[in-house]
Formats: structure tokens, sequence, C-alpha cells
């Protein structure tokens, strides 16, 4: 199974990024989704996810309102736009699969990782 994140970059606050994941070696329709981020000295932690239909989604707090998730399960890839960014967005940010059909806010709960992508938000 791989996993391969890419569209991080450097943004000003209050722009916007799209980040997308890539999956290969497994059937991606059977694998809820999220992503996370890991900011520097900090723990990760959840930021969205998305059911295997792609139907439902959730969303941490601190992102609700500014990021979409979503899935394009023909094409086995999943995205998270991020628009009106802030500096506290800076992180490196994972996408990660779930063998479920509901996915989960743990990391602990999700077997596959991406490699990971860097965003950051310059003020």
């Amino acid at each position: 199974v791989q996993l391969q994140a890419s569209g991080g970059g450097l943004v000003q606050a209050g722009g916007s990024l799209k980040l997308s994941c890539a999956a290969s070696g497994l059937t991606f329709s059977s694998y809820s989704t999220g992503w996370f981020r890991q900011a520097p000295g900090k723990e990760r932690e959840f930021v969205a996810a998305i059911s295997l239909s792609g139907r439902d989604t959730y969303y941490a707090d601190s992102v609700k309102g500014r990021f979409t998730i979503s899935r394009d399960n023909a094409k086995n890839s999943v995205s998270l736009q991020m628009n009106s960014l802030k500096p506290e967005d800076t992180a490196v940010y994972y996408c990660a699969t779930r063998a479920a059909v509901v996915p989960d806010s743990e990391a602990k709960k999700y077997l596959n990782w991406g490699q990971g992508t860097l965003v950051t938000v310059s003020s």
C-alpha cells in the first residue's frame, strides 16, 4: 500500500492550497480516509476525514468552514482544499486510510499513512 501526498508549499496568510493524496495497492473505495497534521514540537492532530463513499465528512473545529475534504474513488485519490490559511495551519500534513465505513479522528485507528507534505503559512 502506498499513499503519496502532494500539494504542500509556502503561502501567505489568507491564501489557499489544495493537497492531494494518491493511493495504490489497495481497493481505495473500501477505505475511509483522513488528513492529519503535525506541527513542530506538537503531536499529530486530526484535520478532516471522509467516509469511503464520500457522503460523510468530518472536520476538526479549527478548520471547519475553511477546509474541504473530498475523494474520487475512480482515481484512487483524496483531496484537501484549504482556504483562508492561517500561520497556525503550518505543519506537515499526512493522509491516512482506515478499513472501515466510517472514519475516525484518532490517528491510531488508521493503518496506512503517506509520507507527508509540508504546508507553511507566513504571516
